[in-house]
């Protein structure tokens, strides 16, 4: 007899289905599992473990569960887990009945073998793996159900080549290690950046570097200053066809006269055709789409935010409708042919001109981590019964593998004219290229989109003389665009790739494989949607249409952390990345991964103290009492953004900002102004032109003013 224990109640319904469509006999449901044959099959809710909170490590001295310095920072040796818990820290009934369930099955004598069917992935890995753990069985084979798609026949071949559960030791390692990586930034980092500043500021190793990208893009547009230059540009008709020639040679905008001479240099020298190159040329379609690929197109299409894309797709992988949504990979494995041939035989009976290719550009093991692209199943949903997200999501990957595999090539005739300025038998003084392309069969385009339009050349003849008029063409530079999802998304894969290159179908894809492999992406395809979520649910971005925008939140988040020296950039967030990979590959240990972690979060709590007055930034924690306030005795305290009278409720307006202009206005400081009525001098103020000056606080009828 063997327990099949499954991540979720929906999958271990389809497991149930799968067994039956294969066997003579009808799965019983009982409480909690499903029983029939030598099958028992249960479930769990997702996470039915967390670690526990730093109070099981550290208790409050103070005896309550109040956030404190006093227990931080918290770095077990161990980890421990605890049956999930609801808001109000208490152990959830239906997570404790469920688990006593699979323990109970787990623990029957009758039972053998228990197969761990979590997600394919490290995160359904380890769910799984802490049930079966935690249930403490021992003597009994542990075996892995790995499902790429959840229609029957899948499972019912999964069923047949499961192996150890111990073959996906390293994937667990790595979950494991992201897991406890995760809870030392969050609770560590988030519990001390709260304290300092009075405010829940979620700190964690992915959210914070996506916000800053957010953050620093739209301040680069806050900030920039457009330049005015010229472009030489000649419209002019030639043969009855007006042509467009735009130099590459700038001016600035105090060289207006030099442009123009330039121009009248190239209106005398006359220009000509130098080549006309025709060919036809075969249109490739896009790849497989990965799960990021399919957002981006579904984004920037209809709109759609990522959040809800995941979902729809979800549903569909679910019902049997698609493989497995959190892939990474625009291929498939050279193992899935046989499979992929059934699924076309049953999209060319739709009536799709469809035919197996066995190329590179489509299978190729070397660029698939653990799951194959996106494709439809063989089971063909009924469009009237899905929801209008889940008709596009689906539709959307249901076109793709059509075009990817559609029998009609598309042509396209492509056109190239080369045009030199310049006087015959001399050294050009500049060339021109016109490209342009006309689609003459449509193929694969008609079932997905094809963005390019035809684009037709005029018709001109090699040696034909070219009609030039250039004149100095006043122009503005142009700030960078905020991030859109797909933007977004590309920056996300691979943060230290150009952005025209992320964006392009045509550039090789090698050097993006070779970051997601090595770790360099931020966040995975599996947890990225849902934390550029919780990022705009806390106030931190926003999203319209498909653009994101930073908010005053994000703003507050991303300067406060620069203060307190936390400095969870790309940089680090890749470096721990990396070190999971290395995990994933047998390379190094859980506790070397950890170790990284625990040692930045050392160096933010063991930042050195700042002796000399003049420097110290150091703003303290909210709540810290600086000294009485000058017009009404009461204390003045820390507070979110600065110093306050405590006497605020009773109409003292007294305050002092934590920073003006530019500079962190110390605890210290603050603390002697109150004393003596003037700060220590203080260095790094930043004037409006961004020059830096050293002055002191003085305090003049109740206000903090600068002396020199």
């Amino acid at each position: 007899m063997q327990v099949i224990i499954a991540e979720k109640p929906s999958l271990a319904r389809n497991i149930v289905a799968g067994i039956e469509s294969f066997c003579d006999f009808r799965m019983a449901k009982r409480g909690g599992y499903y029983e029939g044959g030598d099958y028992l099959v249960t479930w769990a809710f997702g996470h039915l473990f967390s670690l526990a909170d730093i109070e099981e490590y550290n208790p409050n001295p103070d005896g309550n569960n109040r956030w404190t310095m006093k227990n931080l920072p918290c770095l077990p040796e161990t980890f421990k887990f605890n049956l999930r818990r609801d808001a109000a820290k208490q152990t959830d009934s239906g997570v404790e009945k469920q688990f006593s369930t699979i323990k109970h099955l787990c623990a029957r004598p009758d039972v053998d073998c228990i197969v761990n069917a979590g997600d394919a992935d490290r995160e359904g890995e380890i769910i799984v793996r802490l049930c079966i753990q935690h249930a403490e069985i021992a003597g009994k084979t542990l075996k892995r159900l790995w499902l790429p798609d959840q229609t029957p026949e899948t499972i019912r071949n999964a069923l047949m080549e499961m192996k150890e559960d111990a073959a996906y030791d390293n994937l667990a390692n790595e979950g494991f290690s992201r897991t406890y990586i995760d809870w030392l930034y969050g609770v560590n980092l988030t519990r001390y950046a709260t304290l300092k500043t009075g405010t829940l500021l979620r700190v964690g190793r992915v959210i914070v570097p996506i916000v800053r990208a957010i953050y620093d893009r739209d301040l680069s547009i806050r900030n920039f200053v457009p330049e005015t230059y010229f472009a030489m540009v000649s419209k002019a008709e030639t043969n009855g066809e007006m042509i467009e020639l735009v130099s590459k040679e700038r001016f600035d905008k105090k060289e207006e006269q030099k442009a123009l001479a330039r121009c009248a240099e190239y209106n005398a020298a006359g220009a000509r055709v130098l080549s006309v190159k025709k060919k036809k040329d075969t249109v490739k379609p896009g790849k497989l789409y990965s799960l990021t690929k399919l957002q981006n197109m579904l984004g920037k299409k209809y709109k759609m935010p990522m959040e809800q894309s995941l979902a729809a797709l979800q549903k569909l992988y679910e019902a049997g409708y698609v493989t497995y949504p959190r892939t990474n990979s625009e291929y498939l494995a050279t193992a899935e042919k046989g499979k992929i041939k059934k699924i076309l035989s049953n999209v060319e009976k739709m009536g799709y001109p469809v035919a197996f290719k066995d190329a590179k550009t489509i299978f190729d093991d070397a660029k698939i981590e653990s799951h194959s692209a996106l494709t439809p199943t063989y089971k063909i949903p009924d469009p009237q019964k899905l929801s209008l997200d889940e008709r596009q999501v689906y539709t959307a990957v249901f076109r793709r593998f059509a075009a990817v595999f559609c029998s009609e090539p598309c042509i396209a005739e492509r056109s190239e004219i080369k045009i030199a300025v310049g006087t015959a038998g001399q050294p050009p003084l500049e060339e021109f290229t016109l490209k342009g392309t006309v689609i003459t069969e449509k193929g694969w385009t008609k079932f997905d989109d094809y963005n390019q339009k035809d684009k037709l050349l005029p018709k001109l003849e090699k040696g034909d003389e070219v009609a030039v008029h250039f004149v100095p063409t006043e122009k503005e530079t142009t700030p960078p665009r905020h991030y859109t999802i797909e933007t977004l998304n590309n920056y996300l894969k691979n943060p230290f790739k150009e952005e025209k290159a992320a964006a392009s179908e045509n550039e090789s894809d090698e050097e993006e494989y070779r970051a997601v492999f090595e770790g360099l992406e931020l966040g995975t395809e599996a947890t990225r949607t849902g934390i550029i979520d919780n990022a705009r649910k806390s106030g931190y971005i926003n999203l319209k249409k498909d653009v994101y925008t930073i908010l005053p939140g994000g703003e507050y988040l991303i300067e406060s952390l620069e203060r307190m020296g936390i400095m969870m950039d790309k940089y680090k967030t890749s470096e721990l990345g990396r070190a999971l990979k290395k995990v994933f590959r047998g390379e190094i240990t859980v506790e070397d991964s950890v170790k990284i972690a625990k040692d930045e979060i050392l160096r933010v709590f063991n930042r050195p103290v700042q002796t000399d007055p003049s420097l110290d930034t150091d703003t303290g924690f909210f709540g810290d009492v600086a000294g009485k306030c000058p017009l009404c005795g009461n204390e003045v305290r820390r507070t979110k953004f600065g110093y306050g009278c405590a006497g605020y409720k009773e109409g003292c307006k007294f305050s002092i900002n934590a920073f003006i202009c530019g500079r962190a206005i110390s605890l210290s400081n603050v603390r002697q102004l109150l004393q003596t009525g003037k700060s220590y001098k203080i260095r790094g103020f930043l004037s409006k032109n961004k020059k830096e000056f050293d002055a002191f606080l003085k305090l003049e009828e109740g206000r903090a003013k600068f002396e020199f």
